[in-house]
C-alpha cells in the first residue's frame, strides 16, 4: 500500500504555500506589490491608482491563500476619511450653476440614473451576478462610496468593486479621447503630486474632529456603512454650512484608500474571481451602453441648446469625476462650470438615492 502522503490539487499548492508565510511575511508581499501596481498604474495615467493598485494586489493576495485581514478600526478610519473627501469636494459653486439649469440638470441626471439602474436590473435579473451586486456596481458615479455601502445593504462588495471601478477606467479613457478629437491635450501636463504638504494645523485637526465625530454620530444613529455615511453628512454640514476647510495630505488619502483596497481585495477568492471574469463580458457589454446613452443625451443636448459638443459630452459622462476635470481644464473652449456642476449633481443624487433606488430594483429583481 503506497503510504507518500496525499499530494494537494495543483491549483492548491500555492495557497498552502501562501498560508504558511507568517502574518508580517505577508503585510510585507502585500505592501511591495501594492507599491508596484499603483506606480505602474500612475505611470499609465489610470485613474484610481492608488485605490486600485493596493486592491489588485490584496486580490492576488486573497486568492492565493493570504490569511491577514485589515483591522476594523482601520477600515473604519480610512471610511471616514473617505467621508471628509466627498463631504470636501462639493463646493458652494455649484448651486448657482445648478439653480440656472436646473430642469436641464434634473432630467440628464434621473435619465442616467434610470438607465444604469435598469442594466443593473437585466445583470441581476438574468443571473449573471448574485442579488443586488449588478445594481450597485452599475451605479454611474461615486463608485468608492458605492462600493462601501453596498456590502451594508447585502451586496457582494467584492463584485461591486470589479464593476465600478472598471466603469471608472472605461470612463476616463473614453473621455480622454473624445477630448482628443476636440482640443490638443497632449501638451498638458498634471501637476505633480505633494505627498507631504505643509500642514495648516486648524483644517487638519477640523478634518480629523469631523472624521471621529461623523463616524461616532454614524454608529449612534445606526447608519448604513456608518464611518462613511455618517461623516460625509457631518462633513458636509460643517464644510457647506459653517465653512470649515478640511486639508486631505495625499499621504493620508493614499493610506486610506489603501486600507480599503485592501479590505475589499483580500475577501476576494478563486470561485468568486472565476464567476467575474466569466461574468466580464455582460459587465463590459453594460459599461459600454451606459457610455453610449450618456453620449447620445450630450448629441442631443448639443443640438438643442447649442452647448460645445466637448462641454455636453465630458457634464454627461457616467463617472470618473476627477479625470473629467482634468480633461475640461485642459480644453480651452469647455465650460468647466457646467460640467463641474452637472458632475457634482449627479455625484450627490447618485450619493443620496443610490441605496433607496437599489433596494426598489432589488425587490423587483426578486419578485
Amino acid at each position: 500500500m503506497d503510504s507518500s502522503p496525499e499530494q494537494p490539487p495543483l491549483d492548491q499548492a500555492p495557497i498552502e504555500r501562501m498560508a504558511r508565510l507568517r502574518p508580517p511575511r505577508q503585510w510585507l508581499v502585500l505592501l511591495v506589490f501594492s507599491l508596484l501596481f499603483a506606480g505602474a498604474l500612475e505611470l499609465a495615467a489610470l485613474p484610481a491608482a492608488l485605490l486600485i493598485g493596493p486592491m489588485l494586489a490584496a486580490i492576488l493576495a486573497g486568492t492565493n491563500g493570504a490569511t491577514v485581514r485589515v483591522p476594523r478600526l482601520l477600515f473604519g478610519s480610512a471610511q471616514a476619511i473617505v467621508g471628509c473627501l466627498v463631504a470636501n469636494s462639493i463646493s458652494a459653486d455649484i448651486f448657482p450653476a445648478f439653480y440656472k439649469e436646473w430642469p436641464l440638470f434634473l432630467g440628464v441626471v434621473i435619465a442616467t440614473v434610470t438607465a444604469s439602474s435598469l442594466l443593473g436590473w437585466l445583470i441581476s435579473r438574468w443571473r449573471i451576478l448574485p442579488g443586488t451586486t449588478a445594481v450597485w456596481g452599475s451605479s454611474p458615479g461615486a463608485a468608492t462610496a458605492m462600493v462601501l455601502m453596498a456590502g451594508a445593504f447585502g451586496a457582494d462588495q467584492r463584485l461591486v468593486a470589479f464593476m465600478q471601478y472598471l466603469r471608472v477606467i472605461f470612463v476616463s479613457m473614453t473621455a480622454a479621447l473624445v477630448a482628443r478629437m476636440w482640443v490638443d491635450t497632449s501638451g498638458v501636463e498634471v501637476p505633480p503630486i505633494v505627498w507631504f504638504p505643509p500642514i495648516d494645523a486648524f483644517a487638519f485637526a477640523a478634518t480629523i474632529g469631523i472624521a471621529v465625530v461623523g463616524g461616532l454620530a454614524g454608529k449612534l444613529v445606526r447608519l448604513p456603512s456608518p464611518f462613511f455615511l455618517g461623516t460625509f453628512i457631518f462633513g458636509a454640514v460643517v464644510h457647506l454650512g459653517l465653512g470649515v476647510p478640511m486639508q486631505l495630505p495625499p499621504w493620508l488619502l493614499a493610506i486610506s484608500y489603501a486600507m480599503v483596497g485592501w479590505s475589499i481585495g483580500l475577501n476576494f477568492t478563486r470561485p468568486i474571481l472565476r464567476h467575474a471574469t466569466r461574468a466580464l463580458p455582460q459587465i463590459i457589454g453594460s459599461i459600454v451602453a451606459l457610455i453610449a446613452f450618456c453620449g447620445g443625451m450630450a448629441f442631443v443636448i448639443s443640438r438643442l441648446l447649442g452647448i460645445d459638443p466637448l462641454t455636453a459630452y465630458l457634464a454627461t459622462s457616467p463617472g470618473g469625476m476627477d479625470s473629467v476635470a482634468i480633461i475640461a481644464a485642459a480644453a480651452r473652449n469647455v465650460d468647466i462650470s457646467f460640467v463641474m456642476a452637472l458632475q457634482s449633481a449627479r455625484f450627490l443624487v447618485v450619493l443620496l438615492i443610490g441605496p433607496s433606488v437599489a433596494r426598489l430594483v432589488a425587490r423587483n429583481v426578486r419578485a
